[in-house]
């Protein structure tokens, strides 16, 4: 992907993904950061040898590719700041709510825009990222997006940005809703007489294992769900008081509320 990256922002996610490329063979003179924070600076620096500058039009006028990695209420402010030093360099935001229309308006018109939506498995390089790519990106554009975020995990393009909601209360909150489950699950062991301890490796393994297994299967998720619920067994019993308080319905019923509110939330983060 050219010859240099630089993140605008030096958070979390822009540390994963600054560790994902070293990982995969990208050479830290290769890779700049900017953050108005010196001690995120101070600790991109000592932990991957990156170049950094509190000046974010610096970082820019260094990059080929520049990634937005700042909080959503921080962008427009930042967009004034580099939207003279942008010419044709490819954008990627990882921005959460703010729409390519909103971002290109800020930009000064700037079309060459990648948005992306990733989750925080991303610190592990386990994350999936979704992807949306305005109409005037160049395939080698997406090639090098999609090469950037493989670095934290798996990648799906999405053609229609307003499905980019729909990602974020699926996979952009969906780690919350695994750990609920897991929050639970440590709850019953706990009251059924496990240590903390017991209970978390009991519950956090059994969460990642079932993954696993529906990662290596082409099989829908309720089959799978069948095939270990034996009639009028344990899991039969489970199931059959999480169906009586309709909690697959709750389940569905609360992503779909917070799609709803990530759409409030790109309406109000791209008024002028």
């Amino acid at each position: 992907m050219g010859s240099s990256i630089g993140f605008l922002g030096g958070g979390n996610m822009a540390s994963a993904m600054i560790g994902g490329l070293l990982g995969c063979g990208w050479q830290s003179a290769d890779l700049m950061a900017t953050d108005v924070d010196p001690a995120a600076r101070g600790r991109l620096s000592d932990t991957y040898s990156v170049r950094t500058s509190p000046d974010a039009a610096e970082t820019v006028r260094a990059s080929r590719c520049v990634v937005l990695a700042v909080k959503p209420q921080q962008l427009r402010d930042l967009c004034a700041g580099i939207a003279g030093s942008l010419e044709d360099r490819l954008v990627v935001s990882i921005a959460a709510g703010i729409r390519t229309p909103d971002l290109s308006r800020w930009l000064g018109g700037h079309r060459r825009i990648v948005r992306v939506m990733p989750n925080t498995p991303a610190l592990l390089r386990a994350g999936i990222s979704a992807a949306y790519a305005l109409p005037e990106v160049p395939p080698s554009d997406r090639q090098s997006a999609d090469a950037l975020l493989q670095a934290i995990g798996k990648v799906m393009w999405v053609e229609d940005e307003t499905l980019m909601d729909g990602v974020t209360a699926v996979s952009g909150s969906g780690p919350a809703y695994a750990f609920y489950l897991i929050e639970a699950m440590q709850e019953a062991a706990r009251r059924l007489g496990f240590t903390d301890e017991q209970g978390r490796l009991l519950s956090v393994e059994t969460v990642l294992g079932a993954a696993k297994l529906a990662e290596a299967s082409q099989d829908p998720a309720a089959v799978l769900r069948a095939r270990v619920t034996s009639k009028a067994g344990t899991t039969e019993r489970a199931l059959s008081v999480m169906e009586a308080h309709d909690t697959k319905a709750h389940l569905v019923e609360a992503i779909l509320a917070a799609a709803e509110r990530s759409r409030e939330l790109g309406d109000a983060l791209g008024r002028d």
